[in-house]
């Protein structure tokens, strides 16, 4: 099972990731957790170019193509793989995320952001989509904190110097992405506290698996 986490800069991904991981694991199942961008040994190179703030220059364009570049080589190198050998695979950000950020936040078309996708992800698709809905200046709050406390600022603060317009841009953009592929995405409302959330998460993951002993 290929599971993706989604959602605005601050909203809690990189912790429920891990927290489900610990979840399912505990329930006997075998879970690989990435990200993007990074995922990959070349992942991470890029990733260095597309979060810091230093790469303001960079063109929606190149940022759309290192972003396709990453995410070709974190399916073929890692996720693909994984799958093969029947582990889940939990993803903070994959897909949407480029058809949301590069499409409805600046302003690309996102039925070709989605064709890119087509090429890049091999017909590896997310079988759910966790959204985690917050609201953009709550968010960035709590991401300017993280970044600050994790010495991150510079390295990784390239999305969080945007405006909040843009912000709120991908929010909307991802709520309505959402409702366009309502079969795979799950909604969540990140904005109470660590557990309240991953509570939230582990009652539509019971929903997924059927409940029983393994959910």
């Amino acid at each position: 099972m290929f599971i993706t986490f989604e959602g605005v800069e601050g909203c809690g991904k990189s912790t429920q990731v891990e927290m489900l991981k610990e979840h399912l694991e505990k329930r006997g199942f075998e879970v690989l957790t990435t990200r993007e961008p990074g995922g990959s040994r070349l992942g991470s190179n890029l990733r260095s170019i597309l979060l810091s703030v230093e790469s303001k220059d960079l063109t929606k364009e190149a940022e759309l193509f290192l972003y396709m570049a990453d995410r070709a080589q974190h399916v073929h190198q890692v996720i693909s793989p994984a799958l093969e050998e029947n582990k889940v695979v939990i993803s903070d950000r994959y897909a949407d995320s480029t058809v949301v950020y590069q499409g409805y936040g600046r302003g690309l078309d996102p039925n070709i952001l989605h064709s890119f996708n087509k090429v890049a992800v091999r017909e590896v698709w997310p079988d759910y989509t966790f959204l985690l809905d917050l609201d953009p200046e709550m968010g960035l709050k709590r991401a300017w904190a993280r970044n600050v406390r994790n010495n991150m600022a510079k390295k990784e603060g390239r999305f969080e110097s945007e405006d909040l317009s843009f912000h709120n841009r991908v929010r909307e953009g991802y709520l309505t992405w959402a409702s366009l592929n309502r079969d795979r995405f799950r909604v969540i409302d990140a904005s109470g506290d660590i557990q309240t959330t991953n509570d939230n998460i582990l009652e539509k993951i019971r929903d997924i698996l059927g409940g029983g002993d393994n959910a």
